[in-house]
């Protein structure tokens, strides 16, 4: 609904990005500027996994889902429906809300973790990469810009590790394990944490 492409291409893009973070293969990296990490790998087609990763099939694990089959599929009918509705119930000004400026602060938002949350932030944990914590793009994310984390410990459902790092996606995850939607939800064990840490450093 926020049109940033299928779940299976998003996250074949996203398990790419971990694999080679902040390297020459890395597809949204600000090693090759703060721009290309924040849109213009987007416009760059020619780099998007095939030049970069190997053309490897990285969500066979999904594809073996039929829901995430059938979205792929059917992906494009669901944004046009969206605004079709919206169309129906309040003309072009819903239109221009519903979808454009929604749409645009989503993807500003989302995109910043790709670039301002790997150029500005602190760095607690010897995640190999360029990954901060940002506090500003964790507001904005509800959570995500707490990026160093996350990078630190990807399986965690929970980006902001302290008491004070603001990430209410970590409150949606834990009610849907109340009632039953989700399961299976990881926590870094303090043994990791351990072995991750490295002194706090601020880089601004």
């Amino acid at each position: 609904m926020y049109v940033q492409g299928d779940p299976l291409s998003w996250v074949s893009n996203h398990r790419f990005h971990h694999q080679f973070a902040d390297t020459e293969r890395d597809i949204h990296s600000p090693i090759v500027g703060f721009w290309h990490s924040h849109m213009g790998w987007m416009f760059d087609l020619s780099s998007i996994k095939e030049k970069q990763c190997g053309k490897r099939n990285n969500v066979a694990d999904l594809e073996k889902q039929v829901f995430y089959r059938w979205i792929r599929k059917t992906y494009i009918i669901h944004p046009l429906s969206l605004a079709t509705l919206l169309y129906s119930l309040g003309g072009f000004p819903y239109i221009c809300w519903g979808m454009g400026a929604r749409v645009v602060c989503v993807y500003h938002a989302t995109l910043l973790v790709n670039s301002a949350a790997h150029t500005w932030g602190t760095r607690v944990w010897n995640t190999g990469d360029l990954s901060r914590n940002n506090w500003w793009v964790a507001i904005m994310t509800f959570g995500e810009g707490w990026h160093n984390n996350h990078h630190a410990f990807n399986s965690s459902a929970r980006h902001g590790l302290e008491w004070w790092q603001i990430d209410m996606t970590w409150y949606v995850v834990k009610f849907l394990e109340a009632v039953g939607l989700a399961s299976d939800v990881k926590l870094p064990t303090q043994i990791q944490r351990q072995k991750m840490a490295i002194k706090s450093l601020s880089v601004n």
